[in-house]
């Protein structure tokens, strides 16, 4: 089991840079896959990014490639998510989540995969 928690949002102008982070408590952090999901005013819940327990294989949404880059330090127990180039669609509550995972485990794109999460962090660009 994992307890996370999300920093780093806050307000930018379109074609800002941004960081979140997603600090992990746990002794297991290294055994889980990792997630990061938004969600818009009156929308669900999408993903954006995935990354493997070793860091090695990472996943993104179409929306979000080649701007975003997931990455993390398991010695640190964080998982990033660098957004750069940032649109006013990316507007929405940031969210991290971790899946326990053996090894070669697929990544998933499901938010119901994902059975821990953090409160979220608001990221809200303005153009």
């Amino acid at each position: 089991q994992v307890q996370l928690v999300e920093s780093g949002g806050g307000l930018v102008q379109a074609g800002d840079s941004l960081r979140l982070s997603c600090a992990a408590s746990g002794p297991t952090f290294s055994r889980h896959a990792m997630g990061w999901f938004r969600q818009a005013p009156g929308k669900g819940r999408e993903f954006v990014a995935a990354i493997s327990r070793s860091g090695r294989n990472t996943n993104y949404a179409d929306s979000v490639k080649d701007r975003f880059t997931i990455s993390r330090d398991n010695d640190k127990k964080t998982v990033y998510l660098q957004m750069n180039s940032l649109k006013a669609e990316d507007t929405a509550v940031y969210y991290c989540a971790g899946r326990h995972v053996i090894l070669s485990a697929p990544l998933s794109l499901r938010p119901t995969d994902y059975p821990y999460w953090g409160q979220g962090t608001q990221v809200t660009v303005s153009s």
